[in-house]
């Protein structure tokens, strides 16, 4: 007898032992069988249909690349609610984002198909397959309602949309991209064959331990996705907080506070594993998977509270009323395109390019958010036309996003105009107390040359910063750094006649100029990668947040110990900056020259939209599943859409919750 048979017989003789002949008993989630698709605990198929079924759903995967695993039981208990049931099952056995479970209760008479938020097919697709399965479920034919769901998976993954005149150079981007996911897919089917489970001396699975490679890739990629998570799941915070008040948001607050606190030892421990002291292997294995560990907790406290969030929004039900408030909101970021442009230019005449990289390219970057958001808006439109609530939420939440985006895009220009003003007057400043220094150490007995040395590199520094500051292609926070460099020397050698409360003052001022430095870095970073977090990976991600947490450190010191505070201030500007260093990196990566990825390129709407994480790239694994080194070209247009701007395929817009939250919607009844 084949196994599925002997764990048929065995739940079979186990219900019977139970609760007598007859008699129907509620079904924790339970163990999927090695090796099979379907479990079914109450007969619900005969032989030949069990059968069949195998056969069906083996094929389903050898031409898709998907799977669909059946569980049928009398009824669900712990939890009994169907989703969060079927959510346990797929969880509890470590499906991935193409693999797919229907669960059904024959005499409770519910069903649902858990499906990961970044698998291949979108929420539509998901709800067009269960509203095919139902009829079958209602009529009795189960074999019916899993060939209905085979069919409905092959159809969504296998037919093409021709959406007329679709642009060539995505069309070749789309081959390329085909032909990335063919070789990924057939690497994927050759690893789909695993060794069998071990089993402990209690019975328990034990995962067959993982190399490290493996699982540093899958702690790099946990942070990625948790960090994406976080930021989407604030930026919805801030969406409820300006309808319903702050009030009425204090819990999902809470979460994302618990979320971040677990998230930021993550993110110091990646930190830890990057520096430059090497690490054992024991070490390495610890601390990765610690990470894992705590990005998993973060998403748990947000998955916790994500259907009260959605319960709170009800974007299905106030579809109209949402979609009004978005349409107003990017009438007003539209209007302020071409100021913004305007104030870049104006920064284009006084400063370096260099000085302005990190938002060269923000007004076109904003331009595609707006015009993403348009296309959102304009399928939102008709959803709620045609009474599609669904369809409308899940438009109006990707258009909310990128017009939240395309403001931020704009207000980091201005933001980064004030900063590199500060800076140019720090730095007058700074030379002025300089110059002050020079002639100060020049009254000093000098009986090794130390202090004509000094005095010389300071020198040197006050005119170079001098030179620069005077031209039209001025670089102040670098020339800030400079300056600061030189003080630290000089100031070794004069402060000793100093008094006290001069010396104190002094220290005081220049870690107030530090920390004021550090926050226009870390400010600078962290706008530039959340309006381009869909190509950053794991490594600037981390240094960006140990950039913001070693600001905090200064800023709590700043009065009590501004030595102290000086060298976390230090830390904070230098780990900012490496933050964006990589982030460009990155981008420049995800494919467009010079870091602007889709800049003016056809199709830009979706390309911006993918490049900002505003909606969720899934075709090759996404977000979730890119390495540290950033995003992936080949995933990039996993269900891209071929006209129209419609939202389809594996794209789809964050919402509250955590990265790894598996699909909150349909099921229902048969």
């Amino acid at each position: 007898m084949r196994a599925r048979w002997a764990l048929m017989l065995a739940a079979a003789v186990a219900v019977v032992l139970a609760t007598g002949a007859g008699a129907a008993s509620a079904t924790d989630p339970v163990e999927l069988g090695a090796g099979t698709f379907v479990v079914d605990q109450v007969g619900a198929l005969d032989d030949a249909e069990l059968d069949a079924a195998e056969d069906r759903l083996s094929g389903l995967y050898d031409s898709t690349g998907a799977d669909l695993f059946v569980v049928f039981v009398d009824d669900f208990t712990n939890p009994s609610d169907s989703q969060q049931w079927a959510d346990a099952v797929a969880q509890g056995n470590g499906l991935g984002p193409s693999q797919y479970l229907l669960a059904v209760s024959t005499v409770g008479r519910q069903y649902y198909l858990s499906a990961d938020s970044t698998g291949p097919l979108s929420d539509q697709q998901l709800a067009q397959i269960e509203a095919d399965i139902r009829p079958f479920l209602s009529s009795g034919d189960y074999a019916g309602a899993i060939d209905a769901g085979a069919d409905g998976i092959e159809s969504a993954l296998g037919a093409g949309d021709s959406g007329g005149g679709f642009p060539t150079g995505i069309l070749v981007l789309l081959v390329a991209a085909g032909g990335i996911a063919v070789i990924v897919w057939l690497v994927l089917r050759g690893r789909r064959k695993k060794p069998g489970v071990v089993r402990t001396g209690n019975g328990a699975p034990e995962e067959p331990q993982l190399e490290t490679a493996e699982l540093v890739r899958r702690a790099a990629s946990a942070l990625v996705e948790t960090d994406d998570a976080l930021k989407t799941s604030a930026q919805e915070l801030g969406f409820a907080k300006a309808q319903f008040g702050d009030a009425a948001t204090v819990e999902f607050e809470q979460a994302i506070a618990a979320a971040q606190e677990n998230l930021n030892q993550a993110f110091t421990l990646k930190q830890q594993l990057d520096d430059e002291i090497a690490d054992s292997e024991a070490d390495v294995r610890a601390w990765n998977t610690r990470i894992i560990a705590l990005c998993d907790e973060a998403n748990a406290a947000l998955d916790d509270k994500a259907a009260d969030f959605d319960e709170l929004r009800k974007l299905e039900q106030n579809a109209p009323e949402a979609l009004a408030r978005v349409q107003e909101a990017r009438a007003k970021a539209a209007a302020s395109l071409d100021s913004a442009a305007a104030g870049l230019a104006t920064l284009a005449g006084a400063y370096a390019p260099e000085a302005l990289a990190t938002v060269a390219d923000n007004p076109e970057q904003a331009r595609q958010r707006i015009v993403f958001a348009d296309e959102q808006l304009a399928v939102a439109q008709a959803a709620i036309g045609a009474g599609k609530g669904g369809e409308a939420a899940v438009g109006i939440r990707a258009a909310e996003e990128s017009v939240a985006q395309a403001v931020l895009l704009q207000n980091a220009i201005g933001k980064l105009g004030a900063d590199l003003a500060a800076g140019e007057t720090a730095a007058h400043a700074l030379i002025a107390e300089l110059e002050g220094d020079v002639i100060a150490a020049s009254a000093l007995a000098d009986p090794d040359g130390r202090i004509a040395a000094a005095i010389a590199a300071t020198t040197r520094q006050i005119e170079t910063a001098k030179a620069n500051l005077a031209t039209a292609a001025k670089r102040p926070l670098v020339t800030l750094q400079s300056l600061e460099a030189a003080n630290q020397q000089i100031d070794a050698l004069v402060q000793g006649v100093r008094d006290a409360e001069a010396q104190a003052q002094r220290d005081r001022q220049m870690v107030g100029q530090l920390i004021l430095q550090a926050q226009a870095q870390v400010s600078t970073a962290e706008d530039y990668i959340t309006a381009r977090r869909g190509a950053v990976g794991a490594e600037a991600r981390t240094r960006l947040a140990e950039a913001g947490a070693a600001l905090v450190r200064a800023q709590q010191l700043q009065q009590t110990d501004p030595q102290q505070a000086t060298q976390h201030a230090q830390r904070a500007d230098q780990l900012a900056g490496s933050a964006i260093q990589l982030a460009q990196s990155d981008v420049g990566a995800f494919g467009a020259p010079g870091g602007a990825a889709g800049g003016g390129a056809p199709g830009g709407g979706m390309l911006g939209a993918v490049l900002g994480g505003v909606v969720i790239n899934s075709m090759l694994g996404g977000g979730g599943g890119r390495s540290s080194g950033g995003g992936s070209l080949g995933g990039m247009f996993g269900g891209s859409s071929g006209g129209g701007g419609r939202s389809s395929g594996g794209m789809r817009p964050g919402s509250f919750g955590g990265g790894g939250t598996r699909g909150r919607r349909g099921g229902g009844r048969f």
